[in-house]
């Protein structure tokens, strides 16, 4: 049977690019893979037919040669000396290595492997980090500077942050010959580990450093000073880039990430940008009305006017007198609200007042009333 032409195995046309022929060929190798079709007896031999094509037209020479030539190009006598009878025309892989490119190229990247070939890199970016920073709320109302001590891994200073010792280059693995990784075939499946001489870093080192053992960072407390802008509530986040952990072997440094936590506070609880403060007031001050003096965040004072027959709960608003937002300058406002207290330890002159007032009490307490009016109406009507 003549061989379909390779650009219609792979459903492109003949002045596809690479790109567009890779495309191609990693949608119909997923779709003919053996193990997909299970129950189709036909899917072998297409699976092995997509990849002798793009085997052929993803190297520049033989598709050069296949698009002048043919399938002539590759038989005997013929453009790179190709086996009797067609088979793999010229190709020196066999189903196996057909599948090893499909698992580079569908899951190379995953596996953080570099298709292709060569040594992968011995540098290796160091983790990011997180501190815990806890504050205080007038703390986060005005910003503040703080230094930390932050434990983490920097560069050896010894080695420079290369791992050898005396300047000495790191040589290449000879179990992984620089990949970082082993592969193990079994019939279609290929499956790839970290390699255990090198430990997926694709290189050793001979002569280790004394100071860090060849791992070109050491474990130091490090002093950073940062600045917590004024507004920061729970939760929020600050970046420090470069100023996480060192990388393996002269990699990038990772970042350090700053969770900001404020303290509850004694007199006032924050929501948003907004601050409530709750003020008890007596019992006369609330009936009478009158001034108080309440505290603000600032450190400062304001008056607040009680107005006559106030109830437990009545809230005041004080604008301004909150938080600064973190972005946009703008500043919240304090919510006072009142608590009447009851007063306790009476005196006896303090009771018979009380007595007496209670006596020429003239529905003094509208709340009481109406609530009592509503419990007789339920009572009237349980009876009926």
């Amino acid at each position: 049977m003549a061989k379909r032409d390779f650009y219609e195995v792979l459903g492109t046309s003949k002045g596809a690019s690479a790109d567009e022929l890779k495309k191609a060929y990693r949608k119909k190798a997923m779709e003919f893979h053996p193990d997909r079709n299970k129950d189709n007896p036909d899917a072998e031999a297409k699976f092995k037919e997509v990849n002798e094509a793009y085997d052929t037209l993803k190297d520049g020479d033989k598709k050069a040669a296949y698009d002048r030539f043919g399938h002539a190009a590759f038989e005997q006598g013929g453009m790179g000396g190709g086996r009797p009878g067609g088979g793999y025309g010229g190709q020196q892989g066999d189903f196996s290595s057909a599948f090893s490119d499909v698992f580079d190229d569908l899951f190379g990247d995953f596996m953080g492997g570099q298709r292709g070939g060569g040594a992968r890199s011995r540098a290796v970016r160091g983790s990011d980090l997180r501190y815990n920073l806890r504050i205080d709320l007038e703390e986060a109302y005005t910003g503040i500077q703080k230094s930390l001590n932050v434990p983490t891994a920097v560069s050896c200073d010894k080695c420079s942050g290369t791992g050898a010792a005396n300047g000495a280059e790191p040589q290449t693995c000879p179990t992984c010959s620089g990949m970082g990784k082993v592969r193990t075939q079994q019939g279609f499946f290929t499956t790839e580990r970290t390699c255990p001489t090198c430990s997926g870093m694709g290189q050793i080192i001979k002569d280790p450093c004394t100071k860090c053992g060849g791992a070109g960072r050491i474990e130091k407390d490090r002093a950073l000073s940062v600045n917590i802008p004024a507004g920061v509530e729970t939760g929020t986040r600050i970046r420090l880039a470069g100023e996480g952990e060192a990388g393996m072997r002269g990699g990038p440094t990772g970042d350090l990430y700053i969770f900001i936590e404020v303290a509850p506070h004694a007199l006032f609880e924050r929501e948003g940008p907004h601050l409530h403060c709750t003020v008890p007031v007596s019992m006369v001050s609330a009936a009478l009305g009158g001034d108080i003096e309440v505290p603000t965040i600032d450190g400062g004072r304001s008056r607040v006017k009680i107005p006559a027959g106030s109830q437990s709960g009545r809230q005041m608003r004080l604008r301004g007198k909150g938080m600064p937002a973190l972005r946009g300058g703008s500043v919240g406002d304090m919510f006072i609200e009142l608590s009447v207290e009851t007063p306790v330890n009476l005196t006896a002159k303090q009771k018979e007042l009380l007595r007496t007032f209670e006596e020429i009490d003239a529905d003094n307490n509208p709340e009481s009333s109406t609530f009592f009016r509503k419990v007789k109406s339920f009572w009237d009507g349980m009876k009926s």
